[in-house]
């Protein structure tokens, strides 16, 4: 529990990705707390939430390894950085997606439409 939460804290502390993701996380959270959303559609935000955090914790690991193995910027070590990258990316988009289709009918409620 030590160490997962020592490489937790260095994520928060070092990686501006990861923080702009927790304060998201957070905007979330907090809308899931404020609006009456369904237990599904709670739980599903969560782990939507925690899939994005996870997929940035690999795709940090991932290149603190290849800088290790190969400091120069080597064809491979980039396509590798590249393609964690673009599964971060493809996990957030996915994210806004649940979200958008879970908050459009409270925002609609909102705004009074």
């Amino acid at each position: 529990m030590k160490h997962a939460l020592r490489g937790l804290w260095h994520a928060a502390t070092t990686e501006k990705n990861f923080q702009i993701e927790i304060f998201s996380a957070l905007l979330v959270l907090m809308l899931t707390i404020l609006l009456p959303l369904t237990p599904q559609g709670e739980t599903l935000l969560v782990l939507t939430v925690l899939g994005v955090l996870v997929i940035e914790l690999i795709n940090t690991a991932m290149e603190r390894v290849v800088d290790m193995l190969k400091p120069r910027v080597h064809p491979y070590a980039r396509i590798a950085k590249d393609v964690m990258a673009a599964a971060v990316l493809l996990t957030s988009i996915g994210a806004v997606f649940v979200g958008f289709i879970i908050f459009w009918p409270h925002i609609l409620q909102l705004i009074g439409r």
